[in-house]
């Protein structure tokens, strides 16, 4: 390997995107650059309310230009002169109605305002019809088309976010040729794609959101989308069949962005995937350990070697797909639409009077950010028992086991004493509960988990949650030093694809930072907890009636 040999890796996440630049002999961060996407923030083109979620892709394009010019200003013209490659991760399945040159709908003055004509956010739930008819529709095949992803098609995904769009926009409708995840246009922007049927579809998005499978030789076939909808008829034509896994290159850097970027000619860019794909990989995963992205929402991804999977299928997770996460080897995905999320909400509904009545914004902030902190605090030091506040963690509908985006969250045994750090850590111990659920599911389906992995910022920036989710799964969690490990491993891939790695595995270990921070579970709660999940579970399904 080159002494001097520099790999970018950018992760675009909810609220933000980020680029690092990493040296690729060691993974040792060079300089890092964040770009909050100021229409998300602004809350343009998002109704809560009616559950969607949408985003301008300039905020997108601003953003991969801004932070990567930053992260080559703080690097140096040396650095910049040796990079190698770059790879992109994004959050799933977000994607855009686009015209016959691969451009977003959005990006076209006449489409520029309209939220149908812009990436539809991971979190939008708006098609839960569509996926629902997606669901009973899938019944009348003799190919189980949705065998693997788990049996039960989302709201979140590709096809039901394709349909509901055509069908509540004529003017998008007729305007849209092909519709394309957000992990794979921007490696197509980068390259300097004009033709939508070249872009590089990752096996990742493809495969674990669009019914992709090498058993069906590509995409299902027209029939089940055109006896779905007539507005289907044909799509898939205008769609892909041949995937790529993330080590391989999408292409080399086009002459208008080496010149916006400040990049030397040549520089690879790698095929696209998920953020929490990638992040497994730069949290340094292991076969049989569930690696946990935990952020707004989390991913849970688990590999296990492909002869040994055999023909296991999981029910209820978010998919199964061969090098959705490791090249070679079985990606299986789960996840919980709420995590962190389900803080922020409590945070929004404590800070209502700080908000509505404090003028000073500097006061509001500084009152605001102490709230999780002093719950966390307060909560840790309450005693443990069978009957406390119990909670349900669905307030953005179910991911896994068994995709529901129309169930709710619930707060029950409320009485006269109960106080805010008591509401939070029933609210806590949900989302570990429902961690649990997604454990339990792979196990009870022959899939066994080893440990956890704990990975983003709740993973790193929230003891009380990690020891408490240690105590309820009964399982040692073990916290990945790197803050960035969804850019990183995005880097990881970028060293892969330029070749200066034969394959993922040897980038992870030679660029991996380690783990820093372990969790064990308490003896003495683990039982109680055992009761509570029970609870949990009753709860769960008299709200499901």
């Amino acid at each position: 390997m080159p002494q001097d040999c520099f790999v970018i890796g950018v992760d675009y996440g909810t609220d933000s995107v980020r680029s690092v630049i990493v040296n690729a002999a060691n993974g040792n961060e060079i300089s890092s650059s964040v770009f909050y996407y100021p229409r998300w923030k602004d809350g343009l083109y998002c109704d809560p309310l009616t559950n969607q979620f949408r985003q301008h892709p300039l905020d997108y394009v601003e953003g991969l230009e801004h932070t990567i010019k930053s992260c080559i200003n703080q690097a140096g013209a040396t650095v910049a002169e040796n990079i190698k490659a770059i790879s992109v991760d994004t959050t799933g399945s977000t994607p855009v109605a686009v015209d016959k040159t691969g451009t977003p709908l959005a990006m076209l003055s006449a489409f520029q305002n309209n939220p149908n004509a812009m990436f539809v956010l991971w979190k939008d739930h708006t098609a839960t019809g569509e996926a629902a008819q997606i669901n009973a529709h899938a019944e009348k095949f003799a190919t189980n088309y949705l065998q693997f992803v788990g049996g039960i098609y989302s709201s979140e995904w590709f096809w039901a976010k394709l349909l509901h769009v055509l069908r509540a926009d004529k003017e998008v409708r007729e305007a849209c040729y092909s519709w394309v995840e957000h992990c794979d246009w921007i490696p197509f922007l980068l390259t300097g794609g004009t033709d939508v049927h070249k872009v590089k579809r990752g096996v990742c998005s493809a495969g674990h959101k669009a019914l992709w499978a090498a058993a069906f030789n590509g995409l299902p076939p027209n029939n089940f989308f055109s006896s779905l909808d007539p507005l289907l008829d044909g799509f898939t034509s205008r769609l892909f069949t041949d995937t790529y896994t993330a080590d391989q290159a999408a292409g080399t850097i086009s002459a208008e962005w080496s010149q916006r970027l400040g990049l030397p000619k040549g520089v690879v860019i790698g095929v696209g995937a998920f953020d929490a794909h990638m992040g497994a990989v730069g949290g340094q995963i292991e076969p049989y350990h569930l690696s946990r992205v935990m952020g707004t929402s989390t991913c849970d991804m688990l590999v296990a070697p492909v002869d040994e999977v055999k023909d296991i299928l999981v029910n209820g997770i978010c998919g199964q797909v061969p090098g959705s996460i490791i090249p070679g080897m079985m990606g299986l995905e789960a996840g919980q639409s709420a995590f962190g999320d389900v803080f922020a909400w409590f945070k929004n509904i404590l800070s209502w009077p700080i908000q509505k009545f404090i003028t000073d914004e500097t006061q509001r902030n500084a009152a605001t950010e102490k709230i999780i902190a002093a719950l966390s605090e307060e909560a840790a030091k309450l005693p443990l028992n069978e009957k406390d506040e119990l909670a349900i963690d669905w307030l953005n509908g179910r991911r896994t086991p068994d995709a529901n985006q129309l169930l709710k969250g619930a707060i029950t045994q409320l009485n006269l004493g109960t106080d805010a750090p008591r509401i939070f850590k029933a609210l806590n111990e949900a989302i570990c509960f429902g961690a649990r659920a997604i454990i339990e599911r792979f196990i009870d389906q022959g899939i066994p988990v080893k440990g956890l992995i704990g990975l983003g910022g709740v993973a790193r920036k929230s003891p009380f949650t990690m020891q408490t989710l240690a105590d309820i799964a009964n399982m040692q969690i073990r916290i990945h030093k790197s803050e960035q490990t969804c850019a990183i491993g995005a880097a990881m891939f970028a060293a892969t694809a330029a070749g200066i790695y034969s394959k993922v595995e040897d980038a992870m270990q030679a660029m991996g930072q380690g783990f820093d921070k372990v969790y064990t579970p308490d003896a003495t709660k683990v039982e109680i907890y055992n009761k509570r999940y029970k609870a949990y579970k009753k709860l769960g399904k008299f709200l499901e009636l």
